[in-house]
Order: C-alpha cells, then structure tokens, then sequence
C-alpha cells in the first residue's frame, strides 16, 4: 500500500484516483443522494457511503439537508472511518452534483484535504476503471475532529440582510426557468420566485456535456459576468446542494469570498411570502 498522500487541488481527474487508489489515508466518499440500494449497485473500489440525508443532516430542521452541528459532523464522520489525516475524494452518480455539498461540508468543519471526483462515477465507467458491488460493511472508527469555518454557511437571518442590505451578491444555482418562474418548483407546495436582488448562474453551466467542469479560462468568463473577485458571494440553489457545485467552480476561478445559504429557496420560498 502506498505511503500517505496530501490533497492539494479540489478537484481531481479519474485517473488520479485510479492511480493512487491504495493510497494508505485515502477515503473514496459516494456521496450520491438517494441511492437505491440492491444486488446490481456498484461503486468505486473500497467507496463508502455518505448519507447526506440520512446521517449528515440535521432532521430535526424542518427544511432538507440541513446544516448538521459539529458533534453530529464529527460523530458520522468518525463512523465512517474518516481520521484527522484522511485524504477524501468523493464522488456522485450525476457526474457532479451531491459531491459538491459533501466536498464543503468537510471545508465547513474545518477539514481541507478534500478534493471532488471530476466527472464522477461516470467518468469513471468510461475509462472502464475496477468497479465492485456495494460493500456495506462496518469502518473502524476514526478520529476526525470537526472544527466548525462558520464563514462557510449562511442562514436565513444572514441572508435576509444581505438582500436587504446589498452586502453580499446573491447567486442562485437553479435552472433559467426556475429562476425566472418559468416552470413550477419540483418540491411539491413550494411557490416559485426568487431572493431579492439575487442573480442565476445556472449549475450546469459549469459543467461540459460530459460532466465534467469546464476548464478555468471558461469558468472564468461565467463567474465574471455576474460577480467580481472581491465581492462578498452567497451561493443559493434549491435545497443548498448544487450551490455547492458554484462554490466549487467559483473557488477553481480564485474566488476568496464565498458561502454557501443552507436553507436555499426551499427554505427562503416557505418563511417568505411574495
């Protein structure tokens, strides 16, 4: 087994992990929402199951996947076998998408040696790398020690003074037509709308045909448009997920001042009438 190895970059390529795999400190983190498991699942060798639903969300919060506390941060991540000295990669079944929230989760607690799969499961399907069946067996407990970066979560009250204020640029993660109310909420009984003085930079817009992120030169020409590198950025999407996927591109892009709002429209478009 390879000796330990330090992440340096937030987003890493297949190959990497293939070749560096049996790393001795590396955990390879499936962070796909709502995975359905059974006989035919497969996954990246030696993968673990991040449960951001059901194990790293607060469910006593009303709204989903919920910013959870450090204790509760640090307990599920020590169940999963993660120490303070893992190297962690972690990737989804949609190419990016989950893996984003997973990947400033461990930021937000603190933990920096975390990088995102490029292309994630099926980039690696495509290179026709060792796959396995889903192995849920149970990790040695870990040590990890959650140390709460609380500039990396925004909240209701926070937001509300941002819009208010015009202290931060507010940018929303969700399709055009979400944000423009074209379409209905996908979340049954939520009104469509938008946070005042908010701006779309759709997530997809970030990634090529094949999932992938687009190269930084053209990251950059998307972030530009809208943000400039010295402004103060709130992140928003639908439920605080693909928010994660802009403050990953934006921080590929050099931006410093960045977070992400937890609640995101769901929570914003429930507590705030039109």
């Amino acid at each position: 087994m390879n000796s330990e190895i330090p992440i340096s970059q937030d987003v890493l390529s297949v190959k990497w992990l293939y070749n560096n795999i049996n790393t001795k400190n590396l955990v390879v983190l499936d962070g796909t929402i709502n995975k359905v498991f059974g006989t035919s699942i497969t996954q990246i060798p030696g993968s673990r199951f991040f449960d951001i639903k059901k194990k790293f969300s607060d469910l006593s919060n009303p709204f989903p996947n919920a910013f959870p506390t450090p204790k509760h941060f640090q307990n599920e991540a020590r169940n999963l076998g993660i120490n303070a000295n893992s190297a962690i990669v972690v990737y989804d079944d949609k190419g990016i998408y989950s893996s984003a929230r997973v990947w400033w989760l461990f930021k937000a607690f603190g933990h920096s040696n975390v990088a995102v799969l490029d292309g994630g499961f099926p980039a690696w399907l495509k290179e026709e790398y060792p796959i396995e069946s889903f192995i849920n067996d149970a990790n040695k407990a870990g040590d990890f020690v959650a140390k709460l970066q609380p500039e990396f979560m925004q909240f209701f009250d926070d937001v509300a003074k941002a819009s208010k204020q015009g202290s931060h640029k507010i940018i929303d993660a969700r399709s055009a037509d979400r944000f423009n109310c074209l379409v209905d909420e996908p979340r049954a009984g939520l009104r469509s709308g938008t946070i005042p003085n908010s701006k779309n930079i759709p997530f997809k817009k970030l990634l090529n045909d094949e999932h992938l992120l687009k190269p930084k030169e053209e990251l950059d020409d998307i972030f530009s448009e809208v943000i400039d590198k010295n402004d103060d950025i709130i992140f928003s999407c639908g439920s605080g997920i693909t928010a994660c996927v802009l403050a990953l591109g934006a921080k590929l892009s050099g931006y410093q001042n960045i977070s992400v709002y937890d609640g995101s429209w769901t929570e914003w478009g429930s507590l705030v009438d039109e």
